[in-house]
């Protein structure tokens, strides 16, 4: 996990260096910068593979040939076998694989790795950029003369000064030759292929298994860690990783009513962490720390948007807990996508409710693993996301929505995630309580689902609210919590350019959605097998 910058067409080394220094959080390890003709590469490191050797840019060919990446690549020791003798490698780092497969197959390599990835590359008079398939990691760019700027956060592209901000695609990459060429695009829905239980349930289970292990790629004075909040997801990251690495880090945050009762996720996540035998540790915030750590999620976050907000304050938390002990963390984001896991989802007809999935999967990568991305980063914290590995993927557009989201025989109500929860039901990695929790919103479980909301409430005027949103028709303003939050933003990011590239998170109404999720943990514990 790093941070890029970068610029093509002009030899501006000072504002790349700008760039760089928005992000001195994305790479504390170290940092460089190296020109090439009129290409300008900018980097600063999370050292993970490679921790000694591995300095970006890395170049080749006496400096004809240079790279530099965001993120990792799962697979890159197969390839660096396959190219055998062929390169001179100078490093052990996966992103070296990267420039010297390019250098075999030109852009086509994007198609070889399995990883996450925002990668650019010159080679000669060659360029390419180039973004993992479902925009894991981000990568934004612009143009200022007509020469292209491109970086890892929206804070830093402000610098350079262009016309307008661009989110680069997902599953695409970039040359100047051919411009944006998508190489991967979410499946289309098959779901007729796969329709016996015990054969979904084995092939969950053996392609997730794999998807969790290969994530705990890193030098072994790196530790690796998973997020535990005692939901399905998590859990089942943490208990899988548990298997390779003895007493796993995992990670807790909630607060605390006014009654000294805890948190959903508190309760539950002790269950996970003693079944699995995992190191545990919990972070308790109150009222007051919610609000104070407000300005700098919205700030770091890059959006304003109420729902992603909301998501992003407890993450905060959990990021700035599991930084003090790891520096690569899992997580258990995209399950809910892949599986039908929204509450929501359950009154689409069952025709609707893969395409509303798939097309959740097509939007993630700039609302949830943007929140990922970003609150990870600001503690420095790489955040690897084992459920939205293609094969997963892949195999989620073969279910049948009716395995996902099934009746109970008992009481009648939907259960979602349903085949996901089957798929383990025969193994010992978590306990029945809750491998068939009820799903919980991030934000209730940590016990804070209505503070921005409420603080909103008190904070804009409903005339007030009517202005923001009269006065910056370019941003989606829908209620008074989205004006408060976007009055912050704006302190951070008073650039108009920015706007066209914030993520706003559809689908569903979090308000609703609280209505018809609720109860305490007990409640919550109790679902129908």
């Amino acid at each position: 996990m790093c941070g890029i910058a970068g610029c093509l067409g002009v030899n501006d080394i000072s504002t790349v260096n700008r760039m760089l220094d928005a992000m001195p959080h994305r790479g504390p390890d170290d940092r460089d910068i190296h020109t090439f003709n009129k290409i300008v590469f900018g980097h600063t490191r999370l050292s993970i593979v490679d921790v000694k050797k591995g300095r970006q840019p890395i170049l080749a060919n006496d400096g004809q040939a240079g790279i530099i990446c965001n993120g990792e690549i799962y697979n890159f020791m197969k390839i660096r076998e396959r190219l055998g003798n062929k390169y001179h490698f100078m490093t052990d780092s996966d992103s070296e694989v990267i420039l010297h497969l390019y250098q075999e197959k030109g852009p086509d390599c994007v198609k070889e790795l399995d990883g996450m990835f925002a990668f650019a590359i010159y080679s000669n008079d060659s360029f390419m950029l180039a973004r993992d398939p479902v925009g894991i990691k981000p990568l934004y760019y612009g143009y200022v003369r007509g020469n292209l700027y491109f970086a890892s956060e929206l804070g830093a592209m402000s610098l350079a000064g262009v016309d307008e901000v661009h989110e680069f695609p997902a599953g695409t990459y970039y040359t100047p030759e051919k411009g944006f060429v998508q190489y991967y695009q979410v499946p289309e829905i098959q779901d007729h292929l796969l329709t016996d239980v015990e054969e979904v349930c084995e092939k969950i289970r053996e392609n997730f298994i794999v998807a969790v292990k290969k994530r705990l790629l890193a030098d072994k004075e790196i530790h690796v860690g998973s997020f535990c909040s005692g939901g399905l997801d998590s859990s089942l990251v943490a208990a899988i990783a548990a298997e390779e690495i003895p007493n796993l880090h995992t990670f807790v945050v909630g607060m605390k009513d006014k009654f000294g009762v805890e948190s959903d996720d508190l309760k539950a996540s002790r269950i996970a962490a003693k079944h699995i035998g995992s190191t545990h540790h919990e972070l308790i915030f109150k009222e007051d720390d919610y609000y104070e750590a407000l300005p700098t999620v919205i700030n770091k976050l890059e959006t304003y948007d109420p729902s992603l907000v909301r998501c992003a304050v407890p993450c905060y938390f959990t990021c700035k807990l599991a930084a003090d002990y790891v520096t690569v963390v899992l997580t258990g984001e995209g399950a809910d996508e892949l599986f039908n896991g929204y509450h929501y989802m359950k009154n689409f007809p069952v025709q609707e409710q893969n395409k509303e999935g798939r097309r959740g999967i097509g939007t993630l990568h700039n609302i949830n693993l943007q929140r990922a991305d970003r609150m990870g980063m600001y503690f420095s914290l790489e955040l690897r996301v084992p459920f939205l590995d293609v094969s997963m993927i892949d195999l989620a557009m073969k279910i049948p929505p009716e395995l996902k989201i099934r009746q109970s025989e008992e009481d009648g109500s939907k259960i979602e995630k349903w085949i996901l929860r089957k798929a383990f039901q025969s193994t010992n990695y978590l306990p029945e309580d809750i491998l068939w929790r009820y799903k919980v919103q991030y934000t209730q479980g940590a016990g804070c689902e209505s503070l921005g909301e409420r603080l909103a409430e008190s904070e804009i005027s409903e005339g007030e609210y009517e202005r923001i949103k009269a006065e910056n028709p370019k941003a989606t303003i829908n209620s008074r919590e989205a004006a408060y939050y976007f009055k912050i933003f704006r302190k951070y990011h008073p650039q108009d350019s920015v706007l066209g590239s914030i993520g706003i998170w559809t689908g569903f109404d979090f308000a609703e959605e609280r209505e018809n999720v609720s109860g305490t943990m007990d409640g919550n514990l109790k679902h129908a097998r």
